[in-house]
């Protein structure tokens, strides 16, 4: 870190140059801001538009697992596994301070579970290879009660702990757009791509809004990349002629529900996972910044809310399944915060999307006829294989000159440094040259939120005015949802954080800040169907 704030004025400056960039990248979730960083590294003049906030729509909202995925080697999905646990590496590598490797425990209620899913892991183990983290091993009954000293003990049968990740999702996303910031590409936040602009039937720019301003700007670019996630359609919608027939949607969107419960429930390190409840889905129990984070679904939803909202069918069957596994089975007043994510499902060609278990975890490039280059699926634990296979397919289609590939395999992510476990309360997140900035700043002993539970981690006014000078925060939102996580970890106490985070957007702004709406946001957080 260099030790300069990021001014807004100066990027709403650069955007406003009338020069022509060799990409312009629509999306600032995992997949657009790991296209943007891979392109700036290989040396490509990159700018990124995101029209809420980095990471604002699913790449926040997931469940926090860097995973190779054990389900998907259930369903023989070989080639996915290999290549997730082979980014899992990568990525716990490079980003050590928000992603580290997270110990399991697979309890069996049928005699026949440990050997069958052990074997199982097993070989998740043998696909990783010498990229491995961590060796799976039979546990007896008293071994698991030990690691999972909330388990429910009735019907016990022993289990198997083996090794993943874990990672803070919001703050890798920042931190993959302050590294391409740093490496010469414009990532703007709070600023749309309104419309596509073609000449000759080829794509050659867009037209953003500052959506702080309302000021319009038109960009030219040899390539633009659609990485809008579930709202890759929307985008896609701007990019046929005013006669042209709708096009066939690419995603079918599946809704996962995270319900979040006090580290009571799973006290210890270990994380809890059920690989096959009742009605066929997965269960986790997972630490995370001081509590436990239960869930997840995966409902088809019609709709692309930018808040969805849990249906109460998902907080039942959370709840319900939650209650089997643990010995204290959690009640609605436990929950402490809910969350809700859209995952972009690739639906294929006479595909309906009503089950959505069924369709591809697998991400999906394509090409318009424009040049319109659109990426969806996937998940983020890939997302840097899947830049890779974004600016490889826009190479060949020849919208970018071709340079060399693999650029980001062993790239460190600014402020890289060993971290604090993710079990851990949030707080203490910065390292080296940045927490020496942090302790210039005003307010660095007064304390905005602190976790009851610990007595540990918290939110200093210091750390908000952290985020609004180097972290391209704008409000109230940005700062308890995304620099601290504060919404996702306890809503009422981020409603209660807001006036005073306000006062402090505002000071630093110089403009107003709008607590109430965030307000209203928590209250949905909070506040279970």
């Amino acid at each position: 870190m260099n030790g300069r704030p990021i001014e807004r004025a100066a990027l709403l400056a650069r955007l406003r140059e009338p020069r022509p960039w060799d990409l312009a990248v629509i999306g600032g979730g995992a997949t657009g801001l790991g296209v943007a960083l891979d392109a700036a590294v290989r040396g490509f003049s990159v700018v990124l538009v995101e029209s809420r906030d980095f990471a604002s729509g699913t790449s926040s909202r997931a469940t926090k697992l860097v995973h190779g995925g054990v389900r998907y080697l259930a369903q023989g999905d070989i080639g996915l596994v290999h290549e997730a646990l082979r980014e899992r590496a990568a990525l716990l590598a490079n980003a050590p301070h928000v992603a580290q490797r997270l110990p399991f425990v697979m309890p069996g209620y049928q005699w026949w579970e440990p050997g069958f899913y052990g074997l199982g892991l097993k070989a998740y183990d043998a696909l990783a290879g010498s990229r491995g983290i961590g060796a799976t091993e039979w546990l007896s009954t008293r071994r698991v009660r030990a690691l999972l000293p909330g388990v429910q003990p009735r019907g016990l049968h022993g289990g198997v702990k083996y090794w993943d990740g874990q990672f803070d999702d919001a703050r890798l996303a920042l931190l993959l757009a302050r590294s391409a910031h740093a490496r010469g590409a414009l990532v703007v936040n709070h600023c749309s791509a309104t419309e596509l602009r073609r000449e000759g039937g080829r794509l050659r720019g867009l037209v953003v809004r500052d959506e702080e301003s309302g000021a319009q700007m038109e960009l030219a670019a040899r390539c633009v990349v659609n990485a809008t996630g579930v709202w890759v359609d929307e985008v896609r919608a701007m990019d046929r002629d005013g006669d042209a027939p709708p096009r066939e949607p690419m995603v079918a969107p599946s809704q996962g529900v995270h319900l979040v419960v006090d580290r009571a429930f799973l006290p210890g390190s270990h994380a809890l996972l059920v690989p096959r409840t009742a009605d066929g889905r997965v269960l986790f129990a997972v630490p995370w910044l001081g509590k436990t984070v239960l869930g997840t679904t995966d409902t088809p939803r019609e709709d692309l809310a930018r808040e969805p909202a849990p249906f109460p069918q998902e907080v039942e069957f959370i709840l319900g399944e939650a209650g089997r596994y643990l010995a204290r089975a959690p009640r609605r007043e436990d929950v402490r915060s809910i969350w809700v994510g859209l995952r972009p499902l690739v639906r294929h060609s006479g595909e309906d999307g009503e089950n959505t278990k069924a369709l591809s975890r697998e991400h999906t490039v394509a090409v318009g006829r424009s040049g319109l280059v659109t990426v969806t699926g996937g998940k983020w634990t890939t997302y840097r294989a899947i830049a890779e296979d974004v600016l490889d397919r826009c190479i060949g289609r020849g919208l970018l000159e071709r340079r060399p590939g693999g650029v980001t395999e062993r790239l460190p992510l600014i402020g890289s440094a060993p971290g604090r476990p993710l079990s851990e309360p949030p707080g203490e997140h910065l390292y080296g040259s940045e927490a020496a900035v942090l302790k210039t700043l005003p307010g660095t002993e007064r304390w905005l939120w602190r976790d009851p539970e610990s007595g540990r981690g918290g939110l200093s006014e210091a750390m908000v005015r952290f985020a609004l000078r180097y972290e391209m925060a704008r409000d109230v939102e940005d700062v308890l949802a995304r620099r601290s996580r504060l919404l996702f970890l306890d809503a009422a106490a981020a409603g209660r954080a807001a006036d005073e985070v306000a006062a402090i957007v505002s000071e630093e702004l110089g403009r107003p800040a709008d607590a109430e709406a965030f307000r209203r946001l928590a209250a949905q957080y909070a506040q279970l169907p």
